[in-house]
């Protein structure tokens, strides 16, 4: 059951804040650790925050101890009402160190207001001293964690971490996402257009094209994911890489199939034209983006290469 704030005793304060401050420890070791071996340097950050938050709860339990005793009530934050639920990132890998540093921002700003509010609640003297020093504690800690990357992230660490996300970026989500996209797009040309030129009938088409979309996604997905376990490579989870090409596969099946709802043939087979044109240059515009492949030449190998396959897929449907 949801307790409200206001309803705890200063002793079930002491117990939530004990719970914060070990929450809040553990997901900072799991920063450290899940960001040791790419951003040694962000890592070392999340470590000393995480110790500065066990001598917190050191604090905690030594106060309890002395107005309590010894069993401590088992009260965690997503048991009281108004707490935040902060979106379990530090279970995934590889970590994304943006999105880490702007949560452990956010995990300090709650904690400054929840020891804010705690000091305005709490009746005895002892505890409204240690309330109130955590929550000036937790209010410097920011600052702490800025002064520390001052000292830890030097502007050419960081350019090199930031560098080192990119290519994390690029290897787990584009490239895959690239490859499935152009599967998806190129070698499904041919077997759409066939159906649409030898049947003239859209709602065929579409079943052509809806099944050669998925089944490439399925076959293009689980390849990527059983190819490389990222071990080595750095590439990151399979599982991921393997969702991501799976899924850009069937959308890129999928962009030039939609259009053959339309029951009218000429009307869907233009925009299928138009779609396919577009797709073409997306995929070359990732390319010249992301794979440091230079534009024109991006354009003529995905163009010419996809050009070829609408011809054979046209060809053989009129023959």
């Amino acid at each position: 059951m949801i307790r409200s704030f206001d309803e705890l005793s200063e002793q079930e304060i002491l117990a939530l804040a004990i719970s914060v401050e070990e929450e809040h420890a553990r997901i900072y070791e799991s920063y450290a650790h899940g960001l040791a071996q790419t951003y040694p340097a962000s890592a070392q950050v999340f470590t000393e925050m995480a110790a500065e938050e066990h001598v917190h709860r050191g604090w905690l339990i030594d106060l309890h101890r002395k107005r309590f005793g010894e069993v401590i009530p088992l009260i965690r934050p997503q048991d009281v009402r108004g707490f935040m639920r902060h979106e379990p990132i530090w279970l995934v890998r590889p970590l994304g160190l943006e999105k880490v540093r702007e949560q452990a921002s956010t995990i300090e700003e709650t904690a400054h207001r929840f020891y804010t509010v705690a000091v305005g609640q709490a009746k005895d003297a002892a505890t409204r001293q240690l309330l109130g020093d955590l929550a000036a504690a937790e209010g410097k800690h920011v600052v702490k964690a800025k002064q520390l990357q001052e000292t830890v992230l030097t502007p050419d660490v960081k350019t090199a971490e930031d560098a080192e996300g990119h290519r994390q970026f690029v290897l787990t989500y584009v490239q895959p996402g690239l490859a499935g996209l152009m599967d998806g797009s190129v070698s499904t040309l041919a077997p759409i257009f066939a159906a649409a030129f030898a049947t003239g009938n859209t709602w065929q088409t579409f079943l052509v094209g809806l099944a050669a979309s998925i089944g490439a996604g399925i076959s293009m997905g689980m390849t990527e994911a059983l190819s490389d376990d990222g071990k080595i490579s750095g590439r990151g989870s399979p599982i991921t890489r393997g969702v991501v090409t799976g899924l850009m596969t069937t959308a890129g099946g999928l962009g030039h199939a939609l259009p053959y709802l339309i029951p009218n043939f000429n009307v869907a087979t233009g925009i299928a034209f138009a779609v396919v044109f577009v797709e073409l240059w997306i995929i070359a515009w990732i390319r010249a983006k992301y794979m440091e492949t230079p534009f024109l030449r991006a354009v003529f190998e995905v163009v010419v290469g996809g050009t070829i396959v609408f011809a054979v897929g046209i060809l053989i449907g009129n023959s």
